[in-house]
């Protein structure tokens, strides 16, 4: 390992930023020193501590006393505007690796799974719920399952600030990541809008290439208001996001009996699966390969984002247990 000194005082914050970004526990100034250190950067653990007190002034972190910190939504935002140029293929890498880290086991139903995480206003939430729910019930989504955290608690990686509500729904990598504990590799492509008639996929009219990105692509399209999800639901015809990934041929059927375990546990989400070596939804794919359609988990967000409702979306936020989840339809909203 070549040891490497932090050119300056903003490099070395988005070093540590980055260190808290990977983990969705409070970490203290002696682990973020050993942390850094393995990736070859010098810094004492008192530089750390001063970073820290910088860092929690800006909003970029979140102190929990002796257990260390965490980092807020900002602290990623600045992460994803000073990196941006350096984190290309990031979203790739972030998507493997929650697959990777998924336990979830659907036939016992219990483990960690991944989730998006949306930050709402306290005063909107009710209204959002309202706007969701034919999305839901369209099953324009990965699972009807749901968690929700109030200000100051943790949801996945995610501390849900003052004011808020946090409203976390399953993401489509669970699928990824039973196939991967079942053998299966699957190979992420693209993310994008998928336009809908009769309620069946018919093609994608805009795709971002995972390779290609440091930002989620499903955030960069609910941001550009490109979908029509609300359309979608209420009529079959519409603009949802969608996923695209391919698997290998032979691995068909290990992945068909997968997908129907994780469907009889609620979770569903992929919308088609293509023939061998055959274009689906007008996107081409390799010889011996399969391809595969899903939808994205955040599709309820993006209709209540189209009916003018403000929503910090966090696309693969981190992981949560499944004992955490409760299906939409249970949530007492006069509670909240």
């Amino acid at each position: 390992m070549i040891e490497q000194e932090v050119s300056s005082a903003e490099g070395t914050m988005i070093a540590i930023l980055k260190e808290l970004n990977k983990s969705s526990e409070p970490l203290g100034s002696i682990t973020i020193t050993r942390r850094l250190k393995n990736e070859g950067i010098l810094l004492s653990a008192r530089g750390v501590r001063y970073h820290l007190k910088i860092a929690d002034a800006r909003g970029y972190t979140h102190p929990f006393g002796h257990k260390g910190r965490m980092i807020t939504i900002e602290g990623r935002q600045e992460i994803k505007e000073a990196m941006a140029e350096r984190q290309l293929g990031f979203a790739i890498n972030k998507l493997e690796m929650l697959a990777y880290q998924t336990t979830f086991n659907p036939e016992k139903r219990s483990g960690q799974l991944p989730v998006n995480v949306s930050i709402i206003d306290k005063d909107k939430f009710k209204r959002a719920l309202s706007v969701m729910k034919n999305v839901f019930e369209a099953g324009l989504c990965v699972s009807d399952l749901v968690a929700v955290a109030m200000e100051g608690d943790k949801l996945g990686s995610v501390i849900i600030p003052s004011g808020k509500i946090g409203f976390a729904t399953i993401s489509g990598v669970v699928v990824n990541g039973v196939l991967l504990k079942a053998g299966v590799p699957t190979e992420y492509r693209y993310g994008g809008v998928l336009e809908v008639k009769n309620s069946k996929p018919e093609r994608f009219i805009a795709i971002i290439d995972y390779a290609g990105t440091s930002l989620s692509p499903s955030e960069q399209f609910i941001r550009s208001k490109m979908t029509s999800v609300r359309e979608a639901s209420k009529t079959g015809n519409g603009k949802v996001l969608g996923i695209f990934c391919t698997i290998p041929a032979p691995a068909r059927e290990v992945a068909e009996k997968n997908i129907a375990a994780l469907k009889n546990a609620g979770i569903g989400g992929v919308y088609a699966i293509g023939d061998i070596s055959e274009p689906l939804c007008q996107i081409s794919v390799a010889l011996n390969r399969i391809g595969i359609v899903q939808l994205g988990g955040l599709n309820p967000l993006a209709g209540a984002v189209e009916a003018g409702i403000e929503i910090e979306n966090i696309a693969e936020s981190g992981l949560i247990d499944f004992q955490q989840l409760q299906p939409f339809w249970q949530l007492h909203v006069e509670k909240i």
